[in-house]
């Protein structure tokens, strides 16, 4: 099973390539949703890495495969300029899964 990178700059996917995870850099919300449907079809894929720019362009329905999809598991990653809340974002999804505020 492998990972697969999400990204919205070219700096991480070549830091993630170093580390022998393939990926593609994208920037519009349809694009999004469409490399994330490809990504999601494939069986050999059992983690998507999204850059946390890329999982604000259409926050709504990547909160709902992340509650809903078992597999492939969404995993948000920071950009390279580490200015994303990741911890408030989790907070927000657990609440949401469980319907209790944190």
């Amino acid at each position: 099973m492998k990972f697969f990178l999400l990204s919205d700059n070219i700096d991480t996917q070549m830091g993630m390539r170093l580390a022998g995870i393939d990926g593609i850099v994208i920037h519009e919300r349809d694009e999004v949703l469409r490399e994330l449907k490809q990504a999601m079809s494939r069986e050999d894929i059992a983690v998507i890495l999204m850059t946390t720019k890329l999982i604000q362009t259409c926050p709504e329905i990547i909160s709902e495969l992340k509650l809903k999809q078992p597999k492939p598991l969404i995993v948000e990653i920071p950009d390279r300029h580490g200015s994303a809340k990741v911890g408030e974002t989790i907070d927000r999804y657990v609440s949401e899964a469980i319907g209790v505020k944190l």
